[in-house]
């Protein structure tokens, strides 16, 4: 009785096709990490500029400026600044700043000392509304349930909600936040940071704690772009102990490079970039 069987031929063919199947898939996957890496400096140039371009044009900072609501409508349908804004949670105008050429979240000037001006998510909504950047954005923070706006278990931030979402993953966001100059701080280096915007994982509070870049991502991005130093330059390192190979609060951090071999333990270590002193 006669046998059918794959011949010696047939077989290497399709052996080939798996592996040219296989060698594509991997090449795929490369290459779209290669573009979400791409973007993460695209984005923040894209949103450096903006916001530059929003303070020439209006002369204040986004999310600080004092007459918002004189442009977009207050959402608390009178002066547009105070809890009474800020807390308003179904309307879609705006709140105004304070006027005091930072960018931050609790406000040490108001007299109502337990207010917060969220400026740092109001920066979105202004940027957005002054039709800088895409997307629509909440302009507080985000509450459960009361606020229709962003709606989360945990209070914070919501990527494509209240802060823009990163390219480089769904739960990526940026955030901005006024550090001035930071000494023994527990996980960015010693220095001045001023304004930073920043990208890290979320939704969360609006601190740098979680990453998506490993070490040699972000080595990589920073040799492009800046000096390749995790603790020098304009683009630096957030978490430092699991990206960096020294101490956080030194006088002299420059000798800290990126840990680039990193341990078996330590291979699931992610990086959060930060780009200080933006203004």
């Amino acid at each position: 009785m006669k046998k059918n069987a794959f011949s010696l031929v047939e077989l290497s063919i399709v052996l080939v096709i798996l592996g040219l199947l296989t060698g594509g898939v991997l090449g795929g996957q490369s290459l779209i990490r290669a573009a979400q890496l791409r973007a993460v400096n695209t984005e923040y140039t894209r949103y450096a500029t903006a916001m530059n371009t929003f303070r020439d044009k209006y002369f204040a900072l986004p999310g600080d400026i004092p007459n918002a609501h004189q442009f977009w409508g207050a959402r608390d349908g009178g002066n547009g600044y105070g809890n009474d804004c800020r807390l308003e949670t179904t309307a879609t105008a705006t709140c105004s700043g304070n006027g005091n050429g930072r960018v931050i979240g609790y406000d040490g000037v108001d007299p109502d000392a337990s207010s917060y001006t969220y400026e740092m998510y109001l920066i979105w909504d202004h940027l957005a509304k002054a039709g800088l950047i895409e997307g629509t954005y909440g302009g507080m923070v985000a509450t459960a349930p009361a606020n229709t706006v962003c709606i989360h278990a945990t209070e914070g931030s919501i990527p494509g909600c209240n802060v823009p979402r990163s390219k480089i993953a769904s739960n990526g966001m940026w955030q901005i936040a006024y550090w001035g100059t930071l000494t023994g701080h527990s996980y960015l280096f010693d220095g001045s940071y001023q304004h930073a915007l920043f990208m890290s994982a979320g939704p969360g509070w609006q601190n740098p704690i979680g990453g998506l870049l490993t070490p040699e991502e972000l080595w990589n991005i920073d040799t492009k772009v800046d000096d390749g130093r995790p603790a020098t330059g304009n683009l630096v390192v957030s978490r430092w102990n699991n990206c960096a190979n020294g101490a956080v609060s030194t006088a002299n951090p420059g000798p800290n490079e990126y840990w680039l071999n990193l341990p078996g333990w330590a291979s699931g270590n992610r990086c959060i970039p930060v780009y200080r002193n933006l203004f």
